[in-house]
């Protein structure tokens, strides 16, 4: 039986840990069943990115009579050639992450799945290896509602769509998170007939006024029937998905419905570990199990289900356990940002509205819309906006939130002030390039000074 200092199941952000420790000295043992580089590489982030920016580019076509262009004949794409190179790419990349784990001499590399025997022991393929400390972080996976006769059916989730080389001609999309939208618009600007299933809402839990203008400019791209389902048929190579009385027919099927953590598949039960009603694992503020010792974090622990702040707590945990294991710091998150590369985009960090009503907190809202600024007229659209939250008291920004061009990138100007835990009056004492942009935020810092 090996045993090792660090034992990191998960090889995506749990690689913020391995090979940094290993240079420390460490003995360190990673576990992974599929390619290394996790969700965001293999099936997440970069592949989703790399087909949604063409889809941006063809959305922009559409949109050209705004600038009085018009492009004569058929503007056509070739779906196999773009999707053959993204996931060549992605391959090549993940790929490439091997050589320095196999080639350093304080790495084990195991291509299997890891299951508990017992606190600190693990069963890899055929193997018994016990680690000092353990780091869980194997992620999560998409979600499969229970609906009647989805089982069996060829539905399919992000993680083949992402590699479907010949799209179908019509699909339903059962979700409206990040991932449903996301894909939607991809799908969309392909030529691919969309057609949403809504049980309320898309992106419940934006702020209120980028969810609404969201909503009001992502409906008229679409088909969408509100119903809760219930029932999948899939007969003749067509999808029928019915629910409160009503169907609606495609030649396929993307189910986009949330994720669920990959906790049921360690056999935690050998471990006395604990998860919440959803199957995420609970750890403390130093991101610790109720076991010494076994460590949790990304997004097998729930908080945010992001690649950035998986990094980040891959980091604290690196710091905290092995370059700096007096320290004993709890972990302290900066604001995490969110964004959802959409048409349009959307992207934000720190409060919403509606939690500093729920706290009771005084606050003032900067508003602009995009066509409010000197970029904005060039762009000749009468949609996107930027929202600004303020302490009334201390004018500190609490929150912003972009929809719109660029809106991703636009963010990082409010991520960066609101690190600096800068005021009002430091904003509108920036000097902010003329015409670019982020001149709306300057904008919508105004239309809150002139609130008080």
């Amino acid at each position: 039986m090996k045993s090792y200092d660090a034992v990191i199941i998960g090889g995506g952000a749990g690689l913020k840990i391995a090979r940094p420790a290993a240079d420390l000295g460490f003995k360190v043992a990673v576990i992974e069943e599929a390619n290394l580089g996790g969700t965001c590489l293999n099936r997440g982030c970069i592949p989703s990115k790399m087909l949604i920016h063409p889809a941006d580019v063809l959305q922009q076509m559409r949109e050209n009579d705004l600038y009085d262009i018009h492009i004569d004949g058929k503007v056509c794409i070739d779906t196999k050639k773009l999707v053959s190179y993204v996931s060549k790419t992605v391959d090549e990349e993940s790929q490439s992450i091997y050589p320095a784990y196999e080639k350093h001499k304080n790495i084990d590399l195991y291509s299997s799945r890891a299951r508990f025997v017992d606190e600190y022991t693990l069963q890899v393929g055929n193997e018994i290896i016990k680690g000092k400390k353990i780091f869980i972080a194997a992620g999560v996976r998409p979600n499969i509602p229970n609906l009647e006769g989805i089982e069996g059916t060829p539905y399919m989730t992000s993680t083949e769509l992402l590699r479907l080389e010949k799209l179908p001609k019509s699909i339903i999309i059962l979700g409206a998170g990040y991932i449903a939208c996301e894909l939607g618009h991809y799908l969309d600007a392909m030529g691919v007939k969309v057609h949403f299933i809504l049980r309320s809402k898309f992106m419940r839990t934006l702020d209120d006024t980028i969810q609404d203008h969201f909503q009001k400019i992502f409906k008229k791209r679409f088909n969408i029937t509100n119903m809760s389902p219930e029932k999948v048929k899939y007969h003749e190579n067509q999808f029928t998905v019915e629910g409160e009385g009503k169907s609606v027919k495609a030649e396929a099927l993307l189910v986009a419905a949330g994720v669920t953590p990959n906790s049921d598949l360690l056999d935690l039960k050998k471990t006395g570990l604990k998860v919440d009603e959803r199957g995420f694992i609970s750890v403390n503020k130093h991101l610790e199990t109720e076991k010494k010792n076994i460590f949790a974090f990304g997004d097998i622990i729930g908080r945010c289900l992001f690649r950035h702040s998986a990094n980040f707590e891959g980091e604290y945990l690196l710091k905290e356990q092995f370059e700096s294991p007096s320290s004993k710091q709890s972990i302290s998150y900066p604001p995490v940002p969110y964004g959802v590369f959409t048409w349009p985009q959307i992207g934000g960090v720190g409060k919403i509205e509606r939690e500093l009503t729920d706290e009771g907190r005084e606050y003032i809202v900067g508003l602009n819309a995009y066509q409010h600024s000197a970029m904005g007229m060039a762009l000749r659209k009468n949609e996107g906006l930027v929202k600004l939250l303020f302490d009334a008291k201390t004018r500190k920004l609490l929150g912003g939130h972009v929809i719109g061009e660029q809106a991703t990138t636009m963010c990082h100007m409010i991520i960066a002030y609101i690190n600096m835990q800068a005021t009002l009056e430091d904003m509108l004492k920036t000097i902010y390039i003329h015409p670019a942009l982020p001149e709306i935020i300057r904008n919508a810092a105004r239309k809150a000074k002139a609130q008080l």
